[in-house]
């Protein structure tokens, strides 16, 4: 099975932003080397211990540190963006790293309402509508008489990297199949199970240029470790933050030492619905986990979300993923 990555730049408190932006790169040119499928990165607004807000600047990034591992967008946030900017940004990105690049699109904001408001640089539209004008400019395809038929899009004899719809119910499971896009099921954050949706998405699967059968990518929240005893206790900050953020807390990512003091241990009935999803222990157990999880969505791949204070424990997580799935990894330079 596949493994993915997808990163959404933690902050962790001690640390700045530029230092978690900088770790990015790091990130990206270790998960390379280790075989991983995919890396993508996210799209949040108005958080503070998350400092992914332009996956399009990141992945021209990481594409000009690394040399094999597919990099893309987890995703474009569809109503924060005008269409045509989202075509010419991923049609100069598939340029530059030909072969190589993703465009995930997700139907909300990943912010706030009032971000969301201030992020809008238009009117706005349904999800459908700017998802066909994406489309239109891209196939030039809009209707007769319509103004932006007479729009070239540039840079031209380029076009899209594949397209895949990112999403957590039914509605953007059909979406997908009846579009022949890829699907990735946001399991990292959302409680509604992947099976209903994946299942809704290869029965109203279209054949595409781009996808000729369905593709299911999972992304789930993992933390692995050498112990499962260490891997709780780097996942204690992880719960406290997920916790947290949904009660609308975005602090930086505590120490164990910070959240221990906080007086919160993880017991199981003081997590939130996010917190309850991570999958956090040693190597063989993790690997049951996913799985398991895997084979119940009729997923093709796994996308790994992987938060921690220490970007030493983050790095060790995907290490011992990449062996105990047995990834193809590259020699040492």
């Amino acid at each position: 099975m596949d493994l993915s990555v997808l990163d959404v730049i933690p902050v962790a408190s001690g640390h700045s932003p530029q230092q978690a932006l900088a770790g990015a790169g790091e990130l990206a040119q270790r998960v390379d080397k280790l075989g991983f499928k995919r890396l993508w990165y996210a799209e949040h607004h108005g958080m503070q211990n998350i400092a992914s807000t332009s996956p399009e600047v990141m992945i021209a990034h990481a594409g000009a540190l690394t040399n094999r591992i597919r990099i893309g967008a987890g995703g474009v946030m569809l109503p924060n963006h005008v269409p045509l900017r989202v075509v010419e940004q991923y049609r100069t990105l598939n340029a530059l790293y030909s072969g190589r690049i993703d465009l995930g699109i997700g139907r909300a904001s990943g912010s706030d309402p009032l971000t969301a408001r201030a992020l809008r640089a238009t009117s706005g539209g349904e999800f459908e509508e700017l998802m066909a004008e994406v489309q239109a400019f891209e196939h030039h395809e809009f209707p007769a008489g319509h103004p932006f038929g007479h729009i070239r899009v540039t840079p031209g004899a380029i076009s899209l990297p594949p397209i895949w719809m990112l999403g957590s119910s039914g509605g953007s499971a059909q979406f997908a199949g009846e579009n022949g896009l890829g699907y990735a099921f946001a399991g990292h954050f959302s409680p509604t199970p992947a099976p209903p949706a994946t299942r809704a998405y290869r029965e109203n699967f279209k054949p595409s240029k781009e996808f000729t059968s369905p593709h299911v990518i999972l992304a789930l929240n993992v933390l692995c470790a050498e112990t499962n005893a260490k891997a709780a206790e780097i996942a204690l900050p992880v719960l406290y933050a997920l916790t947290a953020l949904e009660r609308g807390e975005t602090r930086p990512v505590l120490s164990p030492e910070e959240v221990r003091k906080k007086g919160f241990t993880g017991a199981p009935d003081s997590l939130g619905t996010m917190a309850r999803l991570l999958i956090a222990g040693d190597p063989p157990t993790v690997r049951a986990r996913i799985e398991k999880l895997a084979f119940e969505a009729g997923a093709h791949e796994v996308m790994v979300m992987t938060l921690a204070h220490s970007p030493q424990d983050r790095l060790r997580s995907y290490e011992l993923l990449a062996q105990v799935f047995q990834l193809n990894q590259s020699p040492p330079a």
